[in-house]
């Protein structure tokens, strides 16, 4: 395998049985200290107990799968390591999580942050991750997990504004009250309440915590909830629950905000709506919506060659608004004239044609936004398949949009090209961040827990930045 520089989301094949994952960064006056760790996780996204936490504390699993191999520093170049075997990992282990975590200040003060995936054999560099971080404690760099029986490896780089206690608890490690979360003891003190993440989640159903509005971040009670069907509405409270612990997780516990989403709709995103997906991921979003904003509506567009906004989605009506306009694949060329049999609300997609023109619906949701002035900043959910061939048109209206109160949060859904909107991380010369980006093979098989940490990592550093830049 050569070496590949990765960018947020992306991932790779591993071929090597014998991997150490790297973190390495510039030390320095003023660099806090950096340990790496990591954690060993079920299908359900949780470890089965706290030996499944490998730390310098607690160097070796009892497998001897993973080992934490200690820091190094040569000529101001520092650096801590994970070494996986990944022919002897436990069956019942999907994934690895790769993290970090910072003593005495935050990783925005850590120069040159990234993550290395090495062959342990030959020492070779197979991959190079360099991460851009901002007021978090403790971070997420890269996880290792088995797809159709193989291992790859993706790039995920996700902050923790609660640090090494906050993300270890999530994915269900007891952690003591000490000052440095990262040495809690190898044999825990009596767990207490359960966490709130997918093992903890299940009781909601019958008794959402939306009772218990006291509590900073809770689920809100949202109009129109109660006319959904019971299934639905169990869902909706379980993920509403998901959602508040990723905004509590990266300290956004009270953030308000208007939620936006687009759907790609181009021509290779027909089997994605054919199999549900789509409409899977709209009931998600629902409930990012819901928890974010409690008016029980949500704006959303639809594109491919032109876009076309849809009706708002109100929470009530969810179930006929997934109905009637989660759709593609309408389209005549050689044909004029509305489609028949079309409902008055649904849009004809011959109009929206078959091709990836991310830019102009970029240009109208600004539009709106500019038109529409809210008191709340606004959070676009911008779901594509790739093929992004308009980069520097793209790239414009994203520039130009920084000033403006609204972050863009890119989901790639599959492996295509994706262009600018991966690459934006890295790009120079605008005030604040205003764009996050990650890819994933398959949706439907993230978890909820997964799926929101990583869709709502960056948006409460935007809203940071953002107001201390007078955007907000």
């Amino acid at each position: 395998m050569t070496a590949s520089s990765m960018s947020k989301g992306s991932n790779l094949p591993v071929d090597a049985r014998v991997v150490r994952v790297e973190l390495a960064w510039a030390a320095g006056s003023g660099v806090p200290d950096i340990d790496a760790s990591a954690l060993l996780l079920t299908e359900a996204g949780q470890v089965r107990d706290d030996a499944d936490f490998v730390f310098y504390n607690q160097p070796r699993h009892a497998s001897d799968a993973v080992t934490h191999l200690g820091k190094r520093s040569v000529a101001g170049a520092a650096g801590d390591t994970v070494e996986v075997d990944l022919g002897a990992v436990e069956p019942a282990v999907e994934r690895i999580v790769l993290c970090a975590s910072a003593d005495g200040g935050t990783f925005g003060q850590v120069p040159g942050l990234a993550l290395r995936l090495l062959d342990a054999s030959t020492g070779s560099e197979l991959a190079r991750f360099d991460m851009v971080a901002g007021t978090e404690t403790a971070f997420i760099g890269g996880e290792l997990y088995r797809r159709q029986g193989k291992w790859k490896f993706r790039a995920v780089g996700q902050g923790y504004a609660s640090g090494l206690a906050g993300l270890a608890t999530d994915f269900g490690i007891t952690v003591d009250d000490a000052p440095r979360p990262a040495a809690a003891p190898a044999v825990p003190p009596p767990p207490p309440a359960p966490p709130a993440g997918p093992a903890a989640s299940a009781p909601a159903a019958s008794a959402p915590a939306a009772s218990a509005p006291s509590r900073p971040g809770a689920p809100r009670l949202t109009k129109g909830e109660e006319r959904l069907p019971v299934d639905m509405r169990k869902r909706l409270s379980l993920r509403k629950e998901q959602v508040a612990v990723s905004l509590r997780k990266h300290g956004a516990a009270d953030v308000v905000a208007r939620v936006v989403l687009v759907l790609d709709a181009s021509g290779s995103m027909s089997f994605l709506y054919s199999k549900g997906v789509v409409a899977d991921v709209v009931e998600r979003m629902a409930a990012v919506a819901a928890q974010l904003d409690d008016d029980g509506e949500m704006q959303a567009w639809t594109f491919a060659s032109n876009p076309a906004r849809l009706p708002d989605l109100r929470l009530g009506e969810l179930p006929e608004w997934l109905r009637l306009h989660v759709r593609v694949g309408e389209v005549g060329l050689f044909r004029r004239g509305r489609k028949k049999g079309l409902d008055p609300s649904q849009v004809d997609m011959r109009d929206v044609g078959i091709q990836n023109e991310e830019q102009k619906v970029i240009a109208e949701v600004r539009a709106f936004v500019r038109d529409n002035p809210a008191s709340a900043p606004t959070l676009v959910l911008f779901f594509s398949d790739g093929g992004v061939y308009r980069n520097k048109e793209i790239e414009r209206e994203l520039r130009e949009a920084v000033e403006e109160p609204v972050f863009w949060q890119f989901v790639g859904l599959g492996k295509s090209n994706y262009g600018v909107l991966e690459r934006f991380d890295t790009l120079a010369g605008r005030r604040v961040d205003n764009v996050g980006f990650f890819a994933v093979d398959d949706i439907g098989t993230v978890p909820d827990a997964e799926l929101y940490d990583r869709l709502l990592s960056e948006f409460p550093q935007w809203i940071t930045a953002a107001g201390r830049a007078g955007i907000l």
